[in-house]
């Protein structure tokens, strides 16, 4: 039984880390942090992600319109931070602008070695609203579990990363 569950939590850690597609075709963007700041220009959610197992490697961030059509399909993102990771107390803030308000959903990938290739052993990943992931969603909740909704100004989320 435990063995059963060891596995189950490997694979899920696995589903969920390469969740986050590796190609895809919105817009890179870099990590402005001054436009979720006192002037804010939203529409845009500043996202903190914690739990950084380590400051090495690197963070992906996409936005995805929160649709079963797009979430987490490849090519359906809507902007993507890359970027090296540089985790102060395990934590990371990042500044993702959106189109318009309405509804979204966030998906974070950590590459702890920064090779570009998942690692279910060592990379973690998260979701936004956090929810659970298991062997039977294949580590890819559903669009309802991870959706949010943007406002016209900065909305504040927060995302915790799940290693093996």
């Amino acid at each position: 039984m435990v063995m059963l569950k060891v596995a189950y939590g490997l694979m899920s850690v696995a589903a969920l880390v390469a969740a986050v597609p590796a190609m895809a075709h919105g817009q890179e963007i870099a990590n402005d942090l001054e436009r979720c700041g006192a002037d804010a220009r939203g529409p845009a959610v500043l996202v903190d992600v914690r739990g950084f197992a380590a400051a090495t490697g690197k963070v992906r961030i996409q936005s995805y319109p929160a649709t079963k059509a797009a979430w987490l399909t490849k090519g359906e993102w809507i902007n993507r931070i890359d970027v090296p990771v540089r985790a102060a107390n395990g934590a990371m803030r990042f500044c993702v602008p959106v189109p318009k308000a309405g509804e979204y959903g966030i998906a974070v990938r950590h590459d702890r070695d920064g090779n570009g290739k998942t690692d279910i052993s060592r990379d973690g990943g998260g979701f936004s609203n956090n929810p659970s992931i298991s062997i039977f969603n294949l580590g890819k909740p559903g669009v309802e579990k991870a959706a949010f909704h943007a406002g016209p100004g900065v909305t504040k989320i927060t995302i915790n990363l799940k290693y093996m």
